[in-house]
């Protein structure tokens, strides 16, 4: 199991260094692809994959990226009031099929997948966005790496009870190293590539700082991910990475670091 997760863990990892660097319309289609089937697994949870809900929220998750590849911002808002309206058609139109609680999931998965990951996208197209983006994935999987190893070498207090049913295996020890190990890998990649930024004062500290609270942002990620599958009984969202689990169970954290990670880029 360890090594078919390794193998699977460093292909995945060479692919996505690929598509981030390439950026422009390779990133956007590949992002596009993951919402998608990211969506098509909260939705299989949810036992609503192939409902005229879901195929709504596939098609409005697609509308968004759109927008997004346009510049078109603005009309995200409208895609995403209208894409509630047509839920909401189909969730009469099919009455008594559906209950309330599938239109809120319905437009919670599009919000949740789909809007959460064009951050990528969207701090790709920043100024020293080719350099930043990074700090998505060495705030979520980097963190993750440190959480893991500083866990196993230290790790002897549980999370509370309540968020170590969600995660038994997590340590307050590894949650700590995590933030640390992320702050670090920021601030060391920021003395590495500082003279190549140019819309950022001091980017080691701010880099240090978007790493621990991206840090901190992913471990909830991965939580919120966690509780979904218990809610519904699931042990993965899918098979689709060999090791990991499904497109959620790889990314869950990311869906927090990305718009985090946009946000304060800003701000910096």
């Amino acid at each position: 199991m360890f090594g078919k997760r390794l193998v699977s863990g460093v292909i995945l990892l060479i692919i996505t260094i690929g598509v981030v660097a390439c950026g422009g319309s390779v990133l956007l289609a590949v992002v596009s692809l993951i919402s998608l089937i990211g969506l098509f697994e909260l939705y299989r949870v949810l036992k609503m994959e192939f409902s005229p809900l879901a195929f709504a929220g596939y098609v409005i998750s697609l509308l968004l990226d759109g927008c997004i590849a346009y510049g078109e911002k603005e009309w995200a808002l409208y895609i995403i009031a209208g894409g509630l309206l047509v839920q909401l058609m189909i969730y009469v139109l099919c009455y008594p099929k559906y209950r309330s609680e599938h239109i809120t999931m319905a437009f919670f998965g599009i919000i949740y997948v789909s809007g959460l990951l064009s951050y990528i996208y969207q701090v790709r197209t920043l100024e020293d966005g080719a350099l930043i983006v990074w700090l998505i994935f060495t705030g979520a999987w980097g963190s993750d790496t440190c959480a893991y190893c500083v866990g196993n070498l230290f790790g002897k207090h549980k999370l509370p009870s309540k968020l170590a049913t969600l995660s038994p295996h997590k340590s307050l020890e590894g949650c700590v190293g995590g933030i640390v190990g992320a702050a670090l890998i920021g601030a060391v990649y920021a003395y590495f590539v500082r003279a190549n930024l140019t819309g950022i004062e001091n980017p080691v500290l701010a880099f240090a700082v978007i790493g621990a609270f991206a840090s901190v942002l992913s471990q909830f990620g991965d939580l919120t991910a966690s509780a979904i599958k218990r809610n519904h009984n699931m042990k993965d969202y899918g098979t689709l990475i060999p090791g990991h689990g499904g497109i959620l169970d790889r990314f869950d954290s990311i869906l927090f670091t990305a718009p985090l990670v946009y946000m304060l880029a800003i701000l910096f």
